[in-house]
């Protein structure tokens, strides 16, 4: 076997690790409210959405299209494969797949320790941004499309990155509200039980709705590295096994269950009624759908905190933890950058050890990281046990109880 279709199996290999981390790193994004208010069991809840993800992941390739052509500048001007890329076997784009591959799963591990639901999409672009800048220099990247449509870094990654959270948080506001005002009248108990029935159906509209645009996602930058190696030419398709393998990796990463990420989203960030987890998976489903059918790679988890903020929004009385959400805004911030300095820092390594070698050792570095990382996590472990349990800001700041002073015997107390 060449070295080229090694460093391509390494590729395909770390792109499916990184869709596997998608599928657990997202799972709160469409089950975290279900989960919180009981609605599903936790056991159930990952598994309806794994399984919604795999049937989602076959329903358009819009996403994948904008992965492959809108973010590394694979053409040149005659619109024709670019010469440096495609030249010796392609392993110039290999290496910067595959260490842009390395930046984003890193972070995704990163944030998944610190149970903070920043944007696997983001992670992935900025590494591929980070990778691509250091190998092929600031032109490597397709920053704006033609003029003619939106396109590029720009109108596929950036806008939809500042819009969405936005719109949801103004669709799930006013759908909250409007929901507890057409039943104002209605008793609690049964308006609560009523409202979970209909979390089961948005929320398993949200999971067909992320695989529709996450999955798409690992899809398109497989179909990359094809391209790269001439063993696949189309721009505007992407190979069945793809799709297959794909759809397998995020639906199994869903039914792991990212429970650190899924207790966030549903006990830390607002306290949330049936009524208000219906009306934010409805908006994120509604959102991340339309943003599938028109190509934009929007971070599903933007979407959905979106969502679950607004619905926090809506109802009178409700309480939002802002110290939460402040955190998960600075994450936001710096997950395309810091993504991107760890994918441009993994190539530098790779180029300088030069070819199979030194795609091996970035693989190595990979996984030795992603073991550290879950080790560590093992010291406080979350799972569908304890998911649910009551939210504790910081966990240093419990008063434990004093301890009783006890007295040697004879001793007198003094008046």
């Amino acid at each position: 076997m060449s070295p080229e279709l090694i460093v391509l199996a390494l590729v395909v290999v770390t792109a499916l690790a990184f869709d596997f981390t998608n599928g657990f790193h997202d799972t709160g994004n469409a089950m975290a409210t279900s989960i919180a208010t009981q609605a599903l069991k936790p056991k159930a809840a990952v598994t309806l959405s794994a399984i919604l993800n795999l049937i989602g992941a076959f329903l358009s390739v819009e996403v994948a299209l904008t992965v492959t052509n809108a973010v590394v500048n694979i053409q040149d001007s005659s619109g024709a494969p670019r010469a440096e890329l495609i030249g010796d076997g392609g392993m110039a784009l290999l290496m910067i797949i595959l260490a842009g591959l390395v930046g984003a799963i890193v972070w995704n591990l990163l944030t998944w320790l610190l149970g903070l639901p920043s944007s696997s999409s983001h992670a992935l672009f900025g590494g591929l941004i980070g990778a691509s800048m250091a190998g092929l220099g600031v032109n490597g990247v397709k920053w704006v499309g033609d003029g003619t449509k939106l396109d590029g870094v720009l109108g596929k990654v950036i806008l939809p990155a500042l819009l969405s959270p936005a719109i949801a948080v103004a669709v799930a506001s006013v759908g909250t509200w409007l929901v507890y005002r057409i039943t104002q009248g209605v008793a609690e108990k049964y308006r609560e039980g009523g409202f979970r029935w209909g979390q089961i159906g948005s929320a398993s509209l949200v999971s067909l709705a992320h695989g529709t645009n996450d999955a798409q996602k690992t899809m398109g930058v497989i179909t990359l590295a094809l391209i790269a190696t001439g063993t696949w030419t189309d721009l505007e398709a992407v190979p069945f096994w793809v799709k297959l393998t794909c759809a397998l990796a995020i639906a199994l990463g869903t039914y792991i269950g990212g429970w650190r990420i899924i207790r966030t989203l549903g006990k830390g960030l607002v306290e949330i009624s049936s009524p208000q987890g219906m009306a934010a998976e409805s908006s994120s489903a509604a959102v991340i759908l339309a943003s599938s059918h028109l190509g934009f790679a929007l971070s599903t988890t933007h979407v959905a905190t979106g969502s679950i903020l607004g619905s926090g929004v809506g109802k009178r009385g409700a309480k939002v933890n802002w110290s939460v959400a402040a955190r998960m805004l600075m994450a936001w911030a710096i997950t395309l950058p810091a993504a991107g300095i760890v994918g441009a820092a993994v190539w530098f390594i790779g180029h300088t050890l030069g070819g199979m070698f030194g795609a091996t050792v970035i693989f190595l570095i990979l996984v030795a990281s992603s073991l550290w990382m879950y080790r560590h996590s093992q010291k406080s472990r979350i799972d569908h046990r304890n998911v649910n349990d009551d939210w504790v800001e910081d966990v240093t700041q419990r008063q434990l109880p004093e301890e009783p002073v006890v007295k040697p015997r004879g001793m007198r107390s003094k008046v």
